[in-house]
């Protein structure tokens, strides 16, 4: 019998991590500017943080840039522009729509406010609101009549075929200039329902009475609309863009646990999960989502639930798993023996499909991911009770189950957090100042 052939292993460079530029990932409030102020995102991070990290890896123009959770796009807007392939993907259909209004190049700037003026001059036709509609859930007949009016317009203008797809189809298929005519519309109607929003962003008031809904004329709602039209153009077309020859991005709705993305094909990731802190992330959104919800198959209730984080309790069973690594299962044992009322079984329940859904993501972004690829995720701690929730050691541990080794970890203390929103925190004495990390792993063979 012939001896076996030696087995060629490839080695692969070990990817020098001190050489990334790692600054601060939280957004200040003076960087939402510009554009940016039009639709002003609590989360995330700035601009700035996504271009020092991705010009310091030293990336070819032929790398692809994933957001898993992409929001209101600042990977995907910055690794285009600096001439990658960029991918993002979010679940949430609004932040989908906000992404890709982002993406607008400055040329198209003359065509914005001509066009919404040509929308609202078509809009005088029979009422096109009916008792159902959901924006009646915050504003009155007459006004929630006057924004369908328009977002018809919009839709029926420059979307075309409205039968709801699956997953979102017909929001991944706007156009950026159409999402811009939205994000007009959304601003306007965050302007008109301002007396409804409270010091916690994620959270909108929903009126006890219809004396309490937002009511104003249909001109008014037209003025903020073409007001908010004409200040978008007006800044992009002030905006210092760099020439981008042909851009190469993808923005699409998708959940990150079920994903179909390309076996090895992402070179570099940057992205922050959703925070473990029970934050309902359709509430900040969920005038946007009534507003878009003739292009759209699942209800505001089935989104909440899907999403990683949901406040809703899971309809299925889970049980801890071993591949959440033991500081995991370590804090689930914790919340499940605490003494406070439901935290055996809401609360439980909630983390346990929280770590769920996070694992099964970091498993995608690892099959996404080339060998020698990188991740960098932006991730905040927090605290369940007077329970510590070391949510970047858990990422770190969950993802060298799934092949991603840590190669470097940078803390930023956090002076401004949505710890302080909620004063009875301050009875458990814990630290009001969370920490977020920035970790960067690399794909190993």
């Amino acid at each position: 019998m012939a001896p076996k052939k030696p087995i060629h292993r490839v080695e692969l460079p070990i990817f020098q991590f001190n050489k990334l530029k790692i600054t601060s990932p939280k957004r200040d409030k003076r960087s939402q500017t510009g554009w940016e102020s039009f639709f002003p995102y609590y989360a995330g991070y700035p601009e700035g943080f996504v271009k020092d990290l991705l010009q310091s890896a030293k990336l070819s123009l032929d790398s692809t840039i994933l957001d898993p959770w992409n929001g209101s796009g600042t990977s995907t807007f910055v690794a285009s522009r600096l001439g990658h392939r960029a991918v993002g993907l979010d679940i949430n259909p609004v932040m989908v729509v906000i992404a890709r209004a982002r993406m607008l190049p400055q040329s198209e700037a003359g065509s914005l406010l001509p066009l919404a003026l040509t929308l609202t001059a078509q809009r005088c036709r029979p009422k096109v609101g009916t008792p159902d509609d959901p924006l009646g859930e915050w504003f009155a007949p007459a006004t929630a009549t006057a924004i369908r009016q328009i977002e018809v317009a919009i839709r029926e203008s420059t979307v075309g075929d409205v039968t709801p797809l699956d997953g979102g189809a017909n929001v991944g298929r706007i156009s950026g200039l159409t999402a811009t005519l939205y994000l007009g519309l959304f601003a306007a109607c965050r302007s008109l329902s301002r007396m409804l929003r409270s010091t916690n962003p994620t959270w909108m008031r929903r009126p006890k009475s219809e004396a309490l809904k937002t009511n104003v004329s249909s001109a008014d709602v037209v003025s903020a609309f073409i007001d908010n039209v004409s200040a978008m153009a007006a800044e992009l077309a002030a905006s210092q863009q760099a020439a981008v020859p042909t851009p190469r991005w993808t923005i699409d709705v998708a959940d990150s646990t079920t994903a179909k993305l390309t076996p090895d094909s992402v070179d570099f990731v940057v992205t922050s999960p959703p925070y473990c802190t029970r934050i309902d992330y359709t509430a900040a959104t969920s005038i946007e989502l009534a507003i878009l919800a003739p292009l759209l198959l699942e209800d505001r209730a089935e989104l909440s639930r899907n999403m990683i984080g949901s406040i809703r309790v899971p309809v299925k069973t889970i049980s801890q798993s071993a591949e959440w690594g033991g500081i995991c299962n370590g804090f689930l044992d914790r919340v499940r023996t605490h003494p406070s009322k439901a935290s055996a079984t809401y609360y439980y329940r909630t983390h346990l499909d929280y770590f769920e859904k996070l694992n099964k993501s970091l498993g995608r972004i690892s099959s996404a991911l080339r060998p020698g690829g990188i991740a960098c995720m932006v991730v905040q701690d927090s605290y369940y009770k007077n329970i510590h929730n070391d949510l970047p050691s858990i990422v770190a541990e969950m993802c060298c189950h799934h092949s991603l080794k840590l190669g470097r970890r940078e803390d930023f203390r956090l002076s401004r957090s949505m710890v302080r929103v909620n004063r009875h925190t301050r009875i458990y004495g814990r630290p009001s100042e969370p920490t977020e990390a920035v970790l960067c792993f690399e794909k190993v063979s």
